[in-house]
């Protein structure tokens, strides 16, 4: 097996040292703010793409890993996707491909702890994490910094919690994420976890939290107190490279079915703002499943269409707050490391300094035609977010999230030949009150329990157990702070004491 080593996307030093894949993962961000990138993507054969329609979840995402973490025993990897993708967390399976209409199959990816898709790689992120403490030989402790749009927060504190030598402190935008994501993240129990409300976006968070990562006397701080900072967001590769299985699993699965001929291309239409869960559809692609075109779906803060669309990366623009939260971000962390892919630390360090500095960059033509080739960027406004969740459910019998109704009407409406698999992101529950405000034209009133026990009366689905629960529990979290006052949250927390 071939031995990869990771470099970050910013590093222009070909003598620079190469990182393990462990030592990625514990760092999570690179030095100078590069994202850490494998030294090549590993290609399957055909064979071994066509055998994952006999295989368990698991051992799917197994294989997946094993390529890239390659410091890994792996047995361990073998184990540790067991105990990630168990029962216990996903109790109906992992993931699931449900056929909408003669074109169109959904793969569902919010079966886990916290109904969203980031339960896929943060229920296995966590341990890959802690291996990689002890391969490492780190004795000090991690302390897991958060930026999330509502989604990844909850995941990470979920996967995380009172596990040995890992704490996660989150921020989240105070009113950025849905009411029940809030109460996800309030009601968190673990006494290794903290939950930070900000004044301010998701950008203003994922920015605040770079800004920590790269600030030397804090780095100092939480060395003086045997801690050391790391990432659960996509960024960190960890998160990412367990989000690849999924695309394989879903193809297998529509194979598998009858759906399509193994061979045949699909198209995969995802709903993105951080460009995380996209980009590892074009991992998947890049070794070898049939995919055609990568559809980049988008709510109305559409920078990453238009750039898709023209080349030009403009974070310049009104900031808007939709029923789509987790997608309301115009700094797109993980574009980097597609941006590397395709030319190189030297061209990709320009272009972050250009966004750092004036909030935007330019690819040459010929490079934004050879991103085409394999994306299309599209997005749906707010009306027809809510005419799609409508649509599906009256004329199709199944219901979609807010998210999900995004790439679904991108989908749609993106004219291919191929058979289309959309990626549903969250259970509908999650953002019941503007899913049964598109059903019924009518608004659930105050309260999230009361959201999502009218969605269930009117579709008459079913209820997550973990949101069913949520009412009932306490809340331990409500600080708050502007963005200016993240640095000092986090020193003061930089020394947990277990509960």
């Amino acid at each position: 097996m071939k031995n990869i080593t990771y470099k970050s996307t910013r590093d222009t030093n070909e003598n620079a040292k190469l990182l393990s894949s462990a030592q990625a993962i514990k760092q999570g961000i690179a030095p100078n703010g590069g994202l850490f990138m494998p030294s090549e993507i590993v290609a399957l054969e055909r064979e071994t793409v066509e055998a994952f329609a006999s295989q368990s979840y698991d051992e799917i995402a197994s294989h997946i890993i094993s390529l890239y973490l390659t410091d890994y025993d792996k047995s361990d990897i073998a184990d540790i996707s067991k105990k990630a993708y168990s029962k216990a967390n996903f109790p109906d399976g992992a993931a699931k491909v449900s056929k909408v209409t003669d074109k169109i199959s959904v793969l569902e990816l919010y079966h886990g702890p916290t109904s969203a898709f980031k339960d896929m790689a943060l229920s296995i992120m966590p341990l890959l994490l802690k291996k990689a403490l002890e391969l490492t030989g780190e004795k000090r402790e991690a302390l897991i910094l958060v930026a999330t749009s509502g989604d990844t927060g909850k995941a990470a504190l979920e996967g995380t919690k009172d596990i040995e030598g890992i704490n996660t402190l989150v921020f989240y935008p105070k009113n950025g994420v849905s009411e029940i994501q809030k109460l996800q993240m309030e009601t968190q129990e673990g006494g290794n976890v903290d939950v930070c409300a900000v004044e301010g976006n998701f950008d203003d968070c994922q920015t605040g939290v770079k800004n920590i990562f790269a600030d030397p006397k804090i780095k100092a701080a939480a060395e003086k107190n045997g801690m050391f900072f790391s990432s659960a967001n996509s960024i960190n590769f960890g998160r990412l490279i367990p989000q690849v299985a999924y695309y394989f699993y879903g193809y297998a699965q529509m194979a598998k079915s009858g759906e399509i001929r193994f061979g045949d291309l699909i198209d995969i239409c995802v709903p993105t703002g951080n460009f995380g869960n996209i980009l590892a559809a074009y991992f998947a692609k890049s070794m070898g499943l049939p995919a055609g075109k990568l559809i980049c779906a988008s709510n109305i803060n559409n920078v990453l269409a238009d750039f898709f669309e023209t080349g030009i990366y403009d974070a310049n623009r009104q900031f808007f707050s939709t029923m789509s939260p987790s997608m309301d971000i115009l700094i797109s962390s993980n574009l980097e490391r597609l941006l590397y892919l395709f030319e190189g630390a030297e061209k990709t360090s320009k272009y972050m300094s250009d966004l750092a500095l004036a909030g935007r960059f330019i690819v040459p033509n010929e490079v934004g035609s050879r991103l085409q080739e394999s994306f299309a960027g599209m997005f749906c406004d707010e009306r027809n977010t809510s005419a799609a969740i409508k649509k599906v459910f009256e004329e199709y019998g199944y219901l979609i999230d807010t998210h999900t109704a995004v790439a679904f009407d991108c989908a749609c409406r993106y004219e291919s030949k191929n058979k289309t698999l959309v990626v549903s992101t969250a259970s509908a529950y999650k953002f019941a009150d503007d899913v049964y405000r598109a059903l019924t034209g009518k608004s659930a009133g105050a309260g999230a329990a009361r959201a999502y026990r009218l969605l269930n009366e009117f579709t008459g689905g079913k209820i997550p157990k973990a949101l069913a629960e949520l009412e009932s529990k306490p809340k331990r979290f409500d600080s708050s702070v502007d963005v200016s006052g993240m640095k000092e949250y986090v020193i003061k927390k930089l020394i947990y004491v277990r509960k």
